[in-house]
Order: structure tokens, then sequence, then C-alpha cells
């Protein structure tokens, strides 16, 4: 997003909002379904390294782990999705969102590739209604409510990706998790911005 996109964002965007009451944390989520974490072969298929997977073992609990991952990756495009629909954002602001929402369709899409590959079944996407009534959307009444809750689930996505990488045994493997976790920050950092929103006062912000 250029500097001149989040100028205008922040010209539509009230400063003072009440964020709508998010019911799932996807930082506990992903790191109490991760406690063992994610084994070598599941991070090789997911970042496109079937020769290293194949000499690896994945387990059951991998594909628990990442269709947990894939839910909240459904969650994220639906928010999204229902931002779009709400007519609430202005042009500038809608076109980050559907740009956030298709980095957010490449996870989904790489999390239901890898699982089908370690012969699990992704997890179904709910019904835009499910998504609608968890999400509170009934309570999203401007384009700060809208946004306040694309902030709350991006930097709750990036908490738990960074989460589980420490279970990670091998660099390369950890970077995988790092890049997903990078994209959720990125993105938080572009809301929080548009809203006004003072950046962090503390460094290591993000995984603790």
């Amino acid at each position: 997003m250029s500097i001149e996109t989040t100028r205008q964002i922040q010209a539509t965007t009230p400063h003072v909002l009440t964020a709508p009451q998010v019911l799932t944390d996807r930082r506990a989520l992903l790191r109490g379904a991760g406690t063992i974490g994610l084994s070598a072969a599941t991070i090789a298929v997911l970042g496109g390294c079937e020769s290293m997977a194949a000499s690896n073992s994945a387990t059951a609990a991998d594909v628990d782990i990442l269709n947990v991952a894939l839910g909240l990756e459904h969650e994220a495009i639906n928010a999204y999705q229902l931002g779009a629909e709400s007519g609430l954002l202005e042009k500038p602001v809608l076109q980050v969102a559907v740009l956030f929402q298709s980095h957010h369709k490449a996870h989904r899409d790489a999390l239901v590739g890898t699982i089908q590959k370690l012969g699990g079944k992704p997890v179904a996407e709910k019904s835009m209604n499910d998504y609608a009534m968890a999400l509170n959307a009934g309570s999203l009444k401007n384009q700060g409510d809208v946004l306040h809750l694309a902030a709350r689930l991006e930097k709750g996505a990036a908490n738990a990706y960074l989460g589980v990488i420490p279970s990670f045994g091998d660099n390369g493997l950890k970077q995988v998790s790092a890049r997903l976790a990078a994209d959720e920050t990125m993105h938080w950092t572009a809301l929080a911005s548009a809203l006004g929103e003072n950046l962090p006062s503390k460094a290591l912000t993000f995984g603790a």
C-alpha cells in the first residue's frame, strides 16, 4: 500500500472508535493446538519442499494444527468480505481490504494443499452468517469499526504464527511460519496507521 493510499484511508477514518468483540482468540487456538509443534515434514510441504518432506514423518497432530490455522484463515477471508459488502468502506480502503483478503486466500490455498498432501481433510469453511454472528458484524457502524475488527484479527494471526516457530528444529522450516507472520504484521501495521493509532512503544511486541 502506498503512502498516499494510507493518507486517503486516514482522511476517511474516525480515530476514536469502539472495536467489536471478536470471539476467536487466534493466538490461543493455534498455540494450544501446536503445543507439540508441527513436524518437519508438514512445514516442508507447506513451504513447497516435498523432497525435504520425503525424509521426515508427518503426524495426525500436524493435520489438526494446520486445520486450526486454516479455520482462522477462513475467518479472516470472510471478515474482509463482510467489510467489503458492508457499504461502509471508501474506495481506497476497499481496495486495500481486497488486497489483504487476497493474501489470506493464498495462505488458505497453501494450507489446503498441505493438508491434502499429508492425507488429511481440510476443515470446511462456515457460512457467511456464521462468521457474521461470531464477529458481531451487526455492531459495525462505520469504516473505523471495520478496520478495528480487521486489525484485531491480523494481530492475533501474527502472534499465532510466531507462537509456533520455537517448535521447529530446522531454521529453514521456521522461515515458512515467519513469512506467514510477516504478512499478518504488515496488514496490522497498515491498519493501525490508517486508524491513527500509535505504534507499540516497546520492542518485541509481537509473539510475546
